[in-house]
């Protein structure tokens, strides 16, 4: 067989190239895209009424330590029985009522290693590690559009993130620990942050009207809350002169505002109380807010991602209201250090305050061209770690992630209905 004529291998080389080119770029854009899960069916059981709370817990800056990846793989796989009693779940309702409800978990066809905790180090907590990388999100123009007017800020302490019009995702720890549910959640609150560009035009529209008391003396950020709060529930005067005055001061502090919201319903998962899932309690630090009222802000939603390590830079990013930045938004985004099937262990610089935030991160939707943000974890806090298993414990700042199951019963807890959560 002679020779082949250039003719003909020219254009075979091309087709060739551009074929390689092609799925050489499709698996460039696999790595960059939202994967497809079909995740298990939570379905309640039953639902019975239990006595009220005693809200008598106090606040606490963030859970105790944790064991790592090494300690978690040592640990046997969780039963059918014990994912069902963790994900079952209490209800407190703004009356002071609670109830407890039993699911069951159906398609699931995974293995899932749980981790394990281990007594807390007294060792000092490096929540910033090395120079400070935050970023104080001050400017309107930011702090008040999406993605950082997600971020929310609990009546507690804490952060949180809208996941759907009335519903805000935070860490368990902000509303109970373990024992009880803390002092003050029985009058949860959600504050928004307001744009303060509607403020002194004149007292036109809603955003002028009533807020002068809510924020005469100005003392401090908690007292600037409670007067917002009073002031929504004391009717809406204070027109003219206090009004002006008001926004005058408003601007010369330079403290944001929020717009509080009451929550109607709380709901955390069994396996974050003491006793129910024994030292597996950090894997269920996260916790769902239903609002009374729907704020006009977009939320974010949820996604599920095997690994962020494996993903082009491996970068997570939140935004809090951290202790030490009182009132003031703050953004930082860092690489993850390790992760386990539970739990994202990072150095993203925090301080408490900021516990409950949506860690998030940013990829295409499959088949468009579309980047689209989704939470895939929640911030719990600083923990010392036990990475490698050789009792060396290591300082980490730690989140929840979001896996299958956990998607499965937040969407189910926002949906109502199981059936749309089956996606993710």
């Amino acid at each position: 067989m002679g020779p082949f004529p250039l003719c003909v291998l020219l254009p075979m080389t091309v087709l060739a190239m551009v074929v390689a080119v092609a799925a050489e770029g499709n698996a460039v854009d696999d790595e960059y895209t939202w994967p497809q899960w079909k995740v298990p069916l939570v379905r309640k059981r039953r639902t019975v009424p239990l006595g009220s709370p005693n809200f008598s817990a106090r606040p606490q800056p963030e859970p105790s330590g944790t064991c790592g990846i090494e300690c978690q793989r040592r640990l046997p796989a969780a039963s059918l029985d014990d994912l069902e009693q963790f994900l079952s779940y209490e209800t407190v309702y703004e009356n002071g009522t609670r109830t407890y409800t039993s699911v069951s978990v159906q398609g699931l066809n995974e293995v899932t290693a749980w981790s394990s905790n281990v007594s807390s180090s007294s060792r000092h907590k490096r929540e910033v590690y090395g120079p400070d990388t935050r970023f104080t999100i001050s400017d309107k123009q930011y702090s008040t559009k999406y993605p950082f007017s997600s971020t929310v800020k609990i009546s507690t302490g804490c952060s949180g993130v809208l996941v759907s019009p009335r519903h805000v995702l935070t860490a368990a720890h902000c509303i109970h620990d373990g024992r009880d549910y803390l002092d003050g959640v029985q009058e949860l609150r959600v504050g928004i942050l307001k744009d303060k560009s509607r403020r002194g035009k004149g007292g036109k529209g809603r955003g002028g009207r009533g807020k002068g008391r809510r924020r005469k003396g100005d003392k401090d950020q908690e007292e600037a809350q409670e007067r917002e709060e009073q002031g929504e529930k004391g009717g809406r005067k204070g027109k003219g002169k206090g009004r002006k005055n008001r926004s005058r001061r408003s601007v010369e502090s330079g403290r944001p505002l929020f717009k509080w919201t009451g929550v109607k319903k709380t709901q955390v998962p069994k396996g974050w109380f003491k006793g129910v899932s024994d030292g597996l309690t950090a894997d269920y630090d996260y916790a769902v807010l239903e609002l009374k009222k729907a704020p006009k802000v977009k939320h974010m939603d949820l996604g599920v991602i095997p690994s962020v390590k494996k993903l082009p830079a491996g970068r997570i990013h939140f935004s809090g209201f951290d202790d030490d930045r009182p009132g003031n938004l703050v953004y930082r985004f860092c690489s993850v250090s390790e992760e386990s099937n539970d739990l994202l262990y990072q150095h993203c610089d925090a301080k408490s305050g900021s516990s409950g935030s949506g860690i998030y991160i940013r990829l295409k939707e499959p088949g468009k061209k579309k980047w689209t943000r989704k939470i895939i974890g929640v911030f719990s806090g600083h923990q010392w770690v036990d990475v490698n298993g050789n009792g060396m414990q290591q300082d980490y700042n730690v989140a929840v992630r979001i896996t299958p199951l956990k998607y499965a019963q937040i969407c189910y807890w926002v949906h109502g209905d199981s059936s749309e959560c089956q996606v993710a």
